[in-house]
């Protein structure tokens, strides 16, 4: 049966974590939504904290899929076969969301003048403590797509729920060997075919940002996911339009993380830039033109 909406949640090793997620999803004022809980190859007891939940009178499905550990790309992609919801919400296991979460999505599904256009809604995030991640809207909602944040001064992490139907359309690339793969490669490529979000003025989300999170072993990750990091750079360069220095910035960034498994050649070829162009980012690094570019 077609739920309103899917909360997915990809999880590795936080068989806890999932109880305080799971009694957020309980104290939701509307239910019509399932729970998929998709297992990256935990060696926890994941398993038996979602089997003794499942047995819980629950007003709502829940999923549980196994996976061998390959990533949190490839958990979305698994969770995305097995949805039956309308809307598709990314919840991390370590996170919570507030008790009018899905009842706020549907309000602003509802809004939307043409649903055509739009790959889904955003809400805010806010931390444990209660402040907004982030900057607070200028008004009530903004449409725009993915990658024109800026301009509008949507500024960090948000709540994206998107139609299942369009991340179907939409899967992330699966590389060999590796385990990681930043999802601004899919959000961004949505954004370019022309799909915006109605990005709306109310925290939906309470996140837990961890030392042991993703963001804190960024370097790290990208060393060892190098197709992925690759795509990653060229990506940002074509659908975000990156030029002059900033393209600069980009070259260096993926020559700095590799260069100690790559030659300078092979760098070249996988970027599709001159010797020229590389040793320029060389140069523009050494000579701190870079010092207020962050990627």
């Amino acid at each position: 049966m077609t739920k309103f909406c899917t909360v997915f949640t990809p999880t590795y090793n936080r068989g806890e974590d999932l109880i305080s997620l799971y009694n957020s999803l309980k104290a939701q004022d509307l239910k019509d939504f399932e729970w998929i809980v998709v297992d990256d190859g935990s060696e926890d007891n994941t398993r038996k904290i979602i089997e003794n939940l499942s047995i819980k009178e629950n007003s709502f499905e829940i999923k549980y899929i196994w996976q061998k550990n390959g990533g949190k790309h490839r958990a979305i992609n698994n969770g995305i076969n097995y949805s039956n919801g309308k809307l598709f919400f990314i919840v991390d296991s370590d996170d919570t969301l507030e008790s009018n979460a899905i009842s706020k999505i549907k309000k602003y599904v509802n809004s939307l003048p043409n649903v055509k256009d739009f790959a889904g809604v955003s809400g805010l995030r806010k931390n444990k403590d209660g402040q907004i991640i982030g900057n607070i809207l200028s008004k009530e909602y903004i449409d725009c797509t993915n990658i024109e944040r800026a301009k509008y001064n949507l500024i960090g992490d948000k709540a994206e729920v998107y139609f299942t139907e369009i991340l179907k359309k939409y899967k992330f690339p699966e590389f060999e060997g590796e385990n990681f793969l930043t999802e601004c490669i899919v959000w961004n490529k949505i954004a370019a075919d022309g799909y915006k979000i109605r990005w709306f003025n109310e925290p939906i989300y309470i996140c837990d940002y961890r030392d042991n999170g993703l963001s804190k072993t960024l370097n790290n990750l990208k060393l060892k996911n190098p197709k992925g990091y690759l795509l990653n750079i060229k990506s940002d360069i074509e659908l975000l339009d990156i030029k002059g220095i900033k393209k600069l910035a980009y070259i260096y960034s993926y020559y700095e993380t590799v260069k100690s498994i790559y030659t300078k050649s092979k760098i070249i070829e996988d970027l599709e830039i001159t010797y020229l162009s590389l040793y320029l980012a060389i140069i523009a690094k050494k000579t701190n033109k870079f010092l207020r570019i962050k990627l």
